[in-house]
């Protein structure tokens, strides 16, 4: 029999070093769950990212037992690494702060395929060049 679900708790959190300290303590606390069980467990599953920025969703189930799925980095994390960036552009119509090239972009939608709304490679590669614009860094090739 399937368990009842009451929360889903998606978070950024840097791998490796999540603490109890808000917004993932709060956040588990308001379900019931212990945030230390479950930070010891996000630590464990995320450490191998050593302090990279990585996509967690925690369901929270009726009898206040949970289960945590990693994802992969989010896009613009990759792409800011990508590029060699510290952040995206303020005015990313006006102000480039940065290239990437086409390959580079195939490369992360390779890595965010499963978590990305795309049908093929080349759809994926679309939605990230997208997101390159939206922050400010330029797409060649």
């Amino acid at each position: 029999m399937p368990k009842n679900v009451i929360a889903q708790i998606k978070l950024q959190v840097p791998g490796g070093q999540v603490t109890p300290a808000p917004p993932v303590g709060p956040a588990l606390g308001q379900c019931g769950v212990p945030p230390g069980a479950a930070v010891r467990q996000l630590n464990e599953r995320t450490a191998h990212y050593n302090g990279k920025i990585v996509g967690v969703v925690i369901t929270v189930y009726a009898d206040k037992s949970f289960e945590i799925l990693v994802r992969k980095s989010p896009a613009s994390v990759l792409l800011k690494e990508a590029a060699e960036v510290a952040k995206g552009s303020g005015t990313p119509n006006r102000e480039t702060v940065g290239t990437v090239t086409a390959d580079q972009v195939r490369q992360i939608a390779e890595t965010k395929f499963k978590d990305l709304n795309a049908y093929d490679l080349d759809q994926a590669a679309k939605i990230i060049a997208g997101t390159a614009r939206s922050m400010g860094i330029k797409v060649e090739g």
